[in-house]
């Protein structure tokens, strides 16, 4: 089979003002140093396609997440996401998913898709598994999510979904020393093989409290590299960050087939 060594229009590419060439995702990032991995989204080295970063600044984790006033934020957010957008990137994915909460407004200011939160997978879960069986959404935390997270990202209120938060009541500890600085001492770290153990047990508990569970949806950047662990002991359809990434950078970038007949 002869594989084309490159897009056949390439020739006619014309790039509208944009600074780079041949980019792909555009990821928001909060304004943070923790380490990641594989998976997780700021993360690159297991993704197959390429991602532009671009950090918020002067917003992290608990002010997306527990600030009372959000909306001071949606300027800086604004700004980071156009200047992705002028980078070339062909879609826009938001580190967190308490991005969820400027879904529309940052669709709304710039001319590429915008993907701010794995929480847009509830409503395609919903209709996939049928309304006889409930979506659970995996948050990071369960009382930080508000009616706007769900609202924003099109999802209407009491239907066939169930929340709960992973790292509630202390669990998960080796999030809270990855993620939230009250939590620990000097650098963020975490054992990778503890997380897996806690988090899947975690997710495994939530499903069996919801016997009529369908699918899974995993809202925060961090819980990807440990989503096929999930499956493996639960054998539902799971969906992550990555499953958004990847039909974010493929449905803006549809890939050719080569075949015969």
């Amino acid at each position: 089979m002869y594989y084309l060594p490159r897009d056949r229009d390439i020739d006619y590419v014309e790039e509208r003002g944009r600074y780079c060439s041949g980019a792909g995702l555009g990821v928001l990032l909060v304004d943070e140093i923790y380490p990641a991995f594989p998976g997780d989204v700021r993360n690159p080295s297991a993704f197959s396609y390429p991602i532009q970063y671009e950090v918020v600044d002067g917003m992290d984790i608990q002010g997306l997440i527990r600030s009372e006033n959000k909306e001071q934020y949606l300027a800086r957010i604004i700004k980071a996401a156009k200047k992705l957008e002028r980078m070339g990137c062909k879609a826009l994915i938001g580190e967190c998913g308490y991005f969820s909460y400027f879904q529309r407004e940052v669709a709304d200011a710039v001319n590429i898709p915008a993907f701010m939160s794995s929480l847009l997978q509830i409503r395609w879960a919903q209709s996939v598994i049928g309304a006889k069986k409930v979506v659970g959404v995996l948050m990071s935390g369960k009382a930080e999510m508000l009616e706007k997270h769900l609202t924003n990202v099109g999802v209407e209120l009491n239907t066939n979904y169930v929340v709960e938060g992973a790292m509630d009541g202390g669990n998960c500890h080796q999030f809270h020393l990855l993620w939230d600085y009250r939590f620990r001492e000097g650098p963020a770290r975490a054992s990778y093989k503890e997380a897996e153990r806690d988090f899947v047990k975690c997710a495994v508990d939530f499903y069996r409290g919801y016997p009529n569970m369908g699918a899974m949806v995993l809202e925060c950047t961090g819980f990807p590299p440990f989503a096929r662990a999930i499956q493996r002991e639960i054998d539902i359809p799971i969906f992550s960050w990555a499953t958004l990434m990847d039909y974010a950078y493929l449905i803006t970038r549809h890939r050719d087939f080569y075949g015969n007949i």
